[in-house]
């Protein structure tokens, strides 16, 4: 059974779940940004978490990104979605649309880039770093809501 987990960047900070719950969570990378709200949205079970807390009170450079994770791992999420306001280099891709990334490149130097290490060595491909059932999905809903999408596009992540 699906269990969506959802990363909310700016301007998400919480959803109508039922029967909604906010719980801590504690994981081998630390705490994550905030505590999480756990529910159901039209009978799925959903886990959100507000990525720069609640109140907006981590910036974004001293996010714990493998906390985040952990502890959505830790509360049975297997699908993730993570929401982010940003811009981009595009005119057609304007302000109010909705990217469905399917690449990412990561330019930051200053956070752990990897679960893996001191002791425990694995390779992970970035080939693909998305899910194409989970994008398209994703898609299909934004579609059928009236928003503009773009199904594909890369995220750039600097310091």
């Amino acid at each position: 059974m699906t269990h969506l987990g959802l990363i909310g960047g700016s301007g998400l900070y919480g959803l109508p779940l039922e029967g909604a719950e906010w719980r801590e969570v504690e994981t081998p990378f630390g705490c994550p940004s905030d505590a999480i709200l756990t529910g159901t949205l039209h009978g799925v079970p959903v886990s959100f978490l507000p990525r720069h807390g609640r109140g907006h009170r981590i910036a974004p450079g001293d996010l714990p990104a493998r906390a985040n994770i952990a502890a959505l791992k830790m509360r049975g999420v297997t699908d993730v979605l993570s929401i982010s306001a940003v811009g981009s280099f595009r005119e057609e891709m304007a302000p109010g649309h909705l990217v469905v990334v399917d690449q990412a490149v990561d330019r930051t130097q200053g956070r752990p880039a990897s679960f893996f290490g001191t002791g425990c060595v694995a390779h992970v491909s970035l080939a693909r770093p998305t899910c194409p059932r989970l994008s398209a999905a994703a898609a299909d809903a934004a579609e059928a809501a009236g928003a503009t999408v773009h199904r594909t596009g890369t995220y750039l992540c600097i310091e």
